[in-house]
């Protein structure tokens, strides 16, 4: 089920956003509390968009236009709990891909080691590994840098 609709997030989106991060994986196990994840949501240099359901907040993807290299880089996306296995962060995926396809030709995001559901929708589609930070967060867990190419020429 896909979302009705993509809106870039109000400040009352961006804290349930924060609250999403902070109540799920990765980010209980990489030790983001509330108060980080608001601060992640509110940093000026993220896009933020959110994705709604039924009029109900469903996910969101935060957006660094610059990121890596100077390419895209999606700093974090999550689905809520209800909807997720239903095609919407597959679908805010796509969203950030789409709105940087006109500028980028590449884009880039990172994906904890042990967050295997994650990893596996990415390479789906079609994001591959091109780096790895060893205990970059937390001791014994690497985050993965990961790529795709949006366009030729």
């Amino acid at each position: 089920m896909d979302p009705e609709t993509i809106t870039v997030a109000t400040e009352a989106d961006k804290e349930w956003a924060a609250g999403v991060m902070a109540g799920s994986e990765p980010w209980i196990t990489l030790g983001r509390n509330l108060e980080s994840c608001l601060e992640i949501c509110r940093r000026p240099e993220y896009q933020v968009f959110v994705a709604r359901q039924g009029g109900r907040l469903c996910g969101f993807v935060a957006l660094v236009r610059r990121g890596v290299a100077g390419s895209p880089y999606i700093a974090s996306i999550a689905v809520a709990e209800g909807f997720r296995g239903s095609g919407i962060g597959s679908r805010l995926l796509e969203f950030a891909e789409d709105l940087s396809r006109a500028t980028a030709r590449h884009i880039f995001l990172c994906v904890s080691s042990f967050n295997l559901r994650a990893r596996a929708l990415y390479e789906r589609h079609g994001y591959e590994v091109v780096g790895e930070f060893k205990d970059y967060i937390i001791d014994g867990s690497s985050e993965i840098l990961m790529h795709k190419g949006l366009r030729r020429s």
